[in-house]
């Protein structure tokens, strides 16, 4: 059986049933019914129309729910509603589901925690992560979301902003994640740039296409992290960068700026330096600030320490760093919470010098590492500096 075929096909065949009618919740139950079947009855007797399959399925389970609890006329008037099998349009409905989970009577938060999980795939845990809040928190929220749009129905689409945060933290989590989501999440927005003329979707557009020219060198042959300053640019796809320049620079000529466009820009510095030697950090600097502006965001902060201390020397850059610590509004007055912030601590510590203080932060680094990869790495930088030179 096709598990990736599945995952494909979930969203789509979720938002037939919720444009039939069935609440978002009941929707969801008769859905991942459909997929336990798949998963029992696909080996044996694959269909000729997958989608067809499950929407059949998942109808059938969804009214049977309802007969258990409705009254016999109305069981009878929603049977008759039952498609015939067969096969099933060959629409992708995948960004309309996002349009309608990101539901006006949810604030934005909770709406793009609901369709991360619903439609994007990712587990409360991930979710959790991309939010900076314990996994337990993520949970009643997403159960809340639930609760409040349990009955209602899926007609009133939301605002394009929460959209945009949706589709940004599926491509972060498929970039640096377990999950490979980043070339689906690349094809909705470019639906999205089709369909709407918005600087701030051109701007995400752009930051997807640059992030993802990079993917190939990201890793070496047996798996492990290339940081950035280590990659071969020989292997970024130039026509990727090319493209996500052109989209940046149209978009940022209609002067309204917004965070998906100064990130973009960001990637754009990176991508246009020849090395890593050349790479402008100056000017990275001064977009950080310009985020920071836009977004007040501590893992913002968190890379601007990096390009401070790469553009004016590590004890500026642990400088930026103590202001993000003395800011947080962790009681410890350190802003360690943040993921990556002891990695980074780390990596200055080493410029400036004090290796012993580095090699103890990479270890502790390496205990927080959200994936296996950069685990990995940071464990592989702690025992080298443990190594002393020449070793």
């Amino acid at each position: 059986m096709n598990e990736a075929l599945i995952r494909s096909l979930t969203p789509s065949v979720l938002a037939v049933l919720v444009r039939r009618g069935a609440d978002f919740a009941a929707a969801e139950d008769a859905v991942q019914d459909a997929l336990i079947e798949a998963v029992r009855v696909w080996p044996d007797d694959p269909p000729r129309d997958a989608k067809g399959w499950l929407v059949t399925v998942a109808w059938r389970r969804f009214l049977d729910a309802t007969r258990a609890d409705a009254a016999r006329r109305r069981r009878e008037d929603r049977i008759d509603e039952e498609p015939a099998p067969g096969p099933a349009t060959a629409v992708d409905d995948t960004l309309q589901l996002y349009f309608l989970c990101a539901h006006p009577s949810l604030t934005p938060s909770s709406a793009v925690a609901l369709t991360l999980r619903a439609v994007g795939g990712l587990t409360t845990r991930q979710i959790a992560r991309a939010y900076l809040v314990p996994e337990a928190t993520m949970a009643q929220r997403i159960s809340r979301a639930k609760r409040t749009v349990s009955g209602v129905r899926f007609d009133r689409p939301g605002d394009v902003a929460t959209v945009l945060r949706v589709l940004y933290l599926v491509f972060n989590e498929g970039y640096s994640g377990d999950v490979d989501l980043a070339a689906e999440a690349i094809r909705l927005t470019r639906q999205l740039a089709a369909a709407i003329d918005h600087p701030e979707v051109a701007g995400l557009l752009a930051l997807m296409l640059l992030h993802h020219a990079r993917r190939a060198s990201r890793t070496a042959p047996d798996g492990s992290l290339v940081p950035l300053a280590e990659q071969d640019r020989g292997r970024w796809d130039t026509e990727s960068i090319a493209e996500g320049v052109v989209i940046l620079q149209t978009a940022l000529a209609r002067d309204r700026l917004g965070e998906f466009q100064a990130q973009a820009a960001i990637a754009a510095l990176h991508a246009d330096a020849p090395t890593a030697e050349e790479t402008d950090w100056v000017q990275i600097v001064e977009w950080y600030d310009e985020l920071a502006r836009l977004t007040d965001s501590p893992v913002v902060r968190l890379n601007r320490a990096v390009a401070v201390g790469e553009a004016d020397g590590p004890r500026a850059g642990l400088a930026a760093l103590a202001e993000l610590d003395a800011s947080s509004p962790n009681s410890s007055g350190r802003g360690d919470s943040i993921p990556r912030h002891t990695a980074v601590a780390a990596y200055l510590h080493e410029r400036d010098g004090d290796l012993a203080t580095a090699a103890r932060l990479y270890a502790e680094a390496a205990q927080k590492a959200p994936n296996l990869a950069e685990r990995d790495y940071l464990t592989r930088q702690a025992a080298r500096l443990n190594a002393g030179p020449g070793r």
